[in-house]
């Protein structure tokens, strides 16, 4: 298999795990199937009781906020993921700066764009929450997405853009949130 082809074979794994989420404000983002019948996403992009989630495939499954932090940007998602294939997981603390990584989400309402970049910096807020920087290109609608290795392994929850760069929320953080909520694997 040549090296683009296997580009869009992990860039296809991502977007399958990948859902369109609207919530109650207007606009739409992006989430990940995690886990059988949940969706991680930005608390930001999670506005309301009920959103309605639409798979890669264009279904469209109506899903209820299961939990949300607004601290550190982050809101499950309970619904009927039947179907829909959780994507894979990396540890976050095993990436690397200079690392291939994958962004997609349905940015200005384009389902499952990609774009790719390096991660740029392995970075903490002023609060100290960990974030992952990656020079990969973001618009609104994105929020939500993952941010894939070159494996296509999700290691981040991509949430905003910080100087020009991509940010992403650490799947291990992810994986920390769920625990405390009791709805880790």
């Amino acid at each position: 298999m040549s090296f683009a082809a296997e580009l869009a074979t992990v860039a296809e794994r991502l977007r399958r795990a990948t859902v369109q989420v609207r919530g109650r404000s207007p606009g739409t983002g992006s989430g990940i199937v995690w886990r059988p019948r949940l969706i991680v996403t930005n608390a930001h992009v999670a506005t309301g009781r009920s959103v309605v989630i639409e798979s890669a495939d264009g279904a469209v499954l109506k899903a209820r906020l299961a939990a949300s932090d607004r601290q550190r940007d982050l809101a499950v998602l309970e619904a009927d993921t039947e179907g829909l294939l959780p994507a894979e997981l990396a540890a976050s603390d095993a990436l690397k700066v200079g690392a291939l990584v994958f962004a997609v989400g349905n940015p200005l309402g384009l389902s499952g764009a990609v774009t790719t970049g390096i991660v740029y910096s392995l970075a903490r807020t002023r609060r100290g929450a960990p974030l992952i920087l990656a020079d990969v290109r973001l618009l609104p609608g994105n929020s939500g997405g993952p941010l894939g290795d070159a494996a296509g392994r999700v290691v981040g929850v991509n949430t905003m853009i910080l100087r020009g760069l991509a940010a992403a929320i650490p799947s291990d953080v992810v994986e920390r949130f769920l625990r405390d909520l009791r709805l880790a694997a």
